[in-house]
């Protein structure tokens, strides 16, 4: 206990700065040079040694130097991780003129309307014959030469999706003709950042194979490293080969279904229609429909508890290692290699890492409290990914994490026993108090998070509640078990079929309801964030009489209305929306 409360501030406060001081950078309007960067990281490296062995009471200034300290850090770092991508940028110069580019696939392609697109990472390229400098991570699409529509990400096909295009695969090593831009995306409002979606995953340029030119694509070598990727791929034919074949009469309606379990075994999110994704951002489950935290979670537990399992039947084990020990590490093992499976994106590096920092924590037997242990995943997150920080994933989990802590007031311990109740009957109250524990989390998590969510994306679902209640124990415990196990047995891909297809059903009829989400106008940031405050000062763990002082903090935002035209004017908005035009007006009649 004595070890605990001396460390208590020092590193919530450099915790602290670590966060802000990422923010800050991810904030700057332009690049410092490198070097800024780096004397910023040593001198925040330094001071946090000698602030480490400060030994002294905790007074405000030296939390603010601690603060301070890790703020220059973060700055540091992730100024340096952002200058160092920013140097391998596409020269204009390179853009929309014929390159020749030798690399090799490092992520399964993905089939699409026409053709398939796919990632490479760069080795050499060349321009009329003399080598050039290209990004060293790209997208691009291979369309048949005689495809003139605009692609549209479409279902994942079996492997021979088009005899006119080579079947590419991960780990093949290709020399292609292409042509080059860098990222661009649309300009319009409280839009989708493209370009910085493109950023966060280190690719700097998109482009296309060029048909008709002199030296045609060349396959130079197969399986060139990337194993997970490859094995990925398998399983995703394999899946969409036994749920929906090619020439079957409802093989259209089955593919939908495969795209949704494609994305939960392989975290292919891609492999999900559109109008599906909009069902479920309507409905407000969208976070199921993918390689999740949650599912992470409960891969880490099950295999826990089969490892603590079948180490207990073996005595000699036992004494070299405690069970509960290796049970613990080995279902963070098991998690970290579930997430590698699934693509290695910023949610499941996020889950793994704080299945690690609480692993670590309960290994080493320190009994830090609750935000502190919720504050060290954030900051190894941030430390890992910058960027993560401009994710809505990030801040929608971390407030759902910290909100079911913070609001948790220990009804479980507090319940009396009832030692002369009958099996069936403790059994009964059991299943009671899990449901009764289901809906109360499924309550707090949404009502504080809707506001973010109203924040980050303009709407608010109605249904979202029942539609959760519903999908996160039927796609945690049934349908993505099953579709795991299907890769073992691939019968059992036909049992996650059919059982996910009652639930589209019913998310597909919640998602026609009158007012089934609520699109309200995009109020300023103070209003935003008063209501974020709102929403968790409701759900914490303090008399009603208090929380409902929260309640003032939601108007502002909910009942925000923008600027309108004043009389005898009107406004007409241009839409970026690549290639064609869009008008929208508004008016206000004298």
């Amino acid at each position: 206990m004595k070890e605990t409360s001396t460390v208590g501030w020092r590193p919530s406060a450099w915790l602290w700065g670590i966060l802000a001081g990422t923010a800050l950078q991810l904030h700057q309007a332009s690049l410092w040079p490198g070097a800024y960067y780096a004397a910023c990281a040593l001198l925040g490296a330094v001071a946090t040694l000698l602030l480490a062995h400060w030994r002294r009471p905790a007074r405000w200034p030296d939390r603010a130097l601690c603060c301070l300290a890790g703020a220059a850090l973060a700055l540091g770092l992730a100024g340096l991780r952002a200058a160092n991508q920013a140097s391998t940028a596409l020269s204009p110069a390179l853009e929309g003129v014929d390159l020749q580019v030798e690399g090799v696939v490092v992520a399964m392609p993905l089939p699409v309307a026409g053709g398939q697109r796919f990632r490479l990472k760069t080795e050499r390229a060349w321009r009329d014959g003399e080598p050039v400098k290209v990004p060293p991570l790209m997208d691009l699409a291979w369309y048949r030469a005689d495809h003139r529509a605009f692609a549209r990400v479409a279902p994942p096909l079996p492997a021979a999706v088009d005899d006119a295009l080579p079947l590419l695969e991960a780990g093949q090593r290709w020399r292609l003709p292409l042509r080059l831009r860098a990222p661009h995306g649309s300009l319009n409002p409280h839009g989708f950042d493209y370009e910085m979606w493109m950023w966060e995953q280190g690719v700097q340029a998109t482009g296309y194979v060029r048909h008709g030119q002199t030296q045609a694509p060349a396959l130079l070598a197969s399986q060139q490293g990337h194993a997970v990727e490859r094995l990925r791929q398998q399983v995703r034919d394999a899946m969409v080969q036994q749920l929906a074949p090619a020439g079957q009469r409802q093989a259209a309606e089955w593919a939908r279904i495969a795209g949704v379990l494609v994305a939960l075994v392989t975290g292919e999110q891609r492999a999900i229609e559109r109008e599906d994704w909009r069902v479920f951002r309507i409905t407000g489950v969208a976070h199921l429909m993918a390689i999740s935290g949650l599912h992470i979670t409960l891969f880490a537990w099950v295999s826990a508890a089969m490892i603590r399992i079948a180490w207990r039947r073996s005595p000699a084990l036992c004494l070299r290692l405690p069970a509960p020990y290796v049970a613990l590490w080995g279902g963070v093992l098991c998690a970290g290699l579930y997430a590698v499976f699934s693509g290695w994106g910023i949610p499941a590096q996020r889950t793994v890492l704080m299945l690690v920092v609480v692993a670590a924590l309960a290994s080493t037997g320190r009994q830090w409290p609750w935000y502190m242990r919720w504050l060290l995943a954030c900051v190894c997150v941030v430390l890992a990914q910058p960027m993560a920080l401009l994710q809505a994933g990030f801040w929608l989990s971390f407030l759902a994490v910290g909100i079911l802590f913070a609001s948790d007031r220990g009804l479980d311990r507090r319940r009396p026993a009832l030692p002369q109740a009958s099996p069936a009957a403790r059994g009964l109250r059991g299943a009671l108090a899990a449901a009764l524990q289901l809906l109360r989390e499924q309550w707090v998590v949404t009502l504080a998070i809707t506001p973010l969510s109203l924040l980050l994306f303009g709407q608010v679902s109605v249904v979202g509640f029942l539609a959760n209640l519903l999908a996160i124990p039927w796609v945690t415990w049934v349908v993505t078990p099953l579709a795991l196990l299907g890769a073992v047995l691939p019968p059992l891909w036909d049992a996650a079929a059919w059982a996910l297809r009652p639930l589209m059903a019913i998310l597909q009829w919640l998602a026609t309801w009158p007012h089934a989400a609520l699109w309200l106008a995009a109020a300023p940031a103070w209003a935003g964030w008063a209501a974020v405050v709102g929403g968790v000062w409701l759900v914490l763990p303090w008399p009603w009489r208090l929380r409902l002082l929260g309640l003032p903090c939601l108007l502002p935002a909910l009942f925000w209305q923008p600027l309108r035209p004043a009389h005898g004017q009107f406004e007409m908005l241009a839409l970026d929306v690549g290639q064609g035009q869009a008008v929208a007006g508004a008016d206000r009649a004298a």
